[in-house]
């Protein structure tokens, strides 16, 4: 029982001096505008957060009816495009196990109807060639 309290503890130090940190306040990005920043060949598309104040005026800047960017345009597209992508292939993938499940189902009744048929004709065989109750001659 003691070690869990112990645990429970440093658990709760380490949550405590987490939320008192100054880097907890904004997301990813630090505040300092550093050097590393202009010579990074990938440029600001890398940066994902956003500060916490550009996150609050997100939704005011732009309003419902407001012209979105060639940028943002192109970036729906290409995720609808991935979407679809994704449904074709999940539907394909149903499709051919389907048509796997299928095909061997019909496999397995053909295989019992033959086995049957078999049996069938092996318990009705009255040794005459051909074998079948219609060929006999009537008396």
């Amino acid at each position: 029982m003691s070690w869990t309290r112990a645990v429970l503890l440093a658990l709760l130090a380490v949550l405590l001096a987490l939320s008192l940190s100054q880097e907890a306040d904004t997301a990813a990005v630090a505040d300092v505008k550093d050097s590393t920043k202009d010579t990074d060949p990938r440029g600001p598309l890398r940066r994902i957060f956003m500060q916490e104040t550009d996150a609050s005026n997100f939704f005011r800047r732009r309003s419902r009816r407001g012209v979105k960017s060639q940028d943002e345009i192109d970036a729906e597209q290409r995720q609808i495009l991935a979407a679809d992508k994704r449904k074709r292939e999940y539907h394909e993938e149903k499709r051919n196990e389907f048509e796997s499940y299928a095909e061997e189902e019909h496999d397995e009744q053909d295989e019992r109807t033959r086995e049957s048929t078999e049996q069938w004709r092996e318990f009705h065989y009255d040794g005459m060639y051909p074998p079948y109750e219609y060929n006999r001659q009537s008396i």
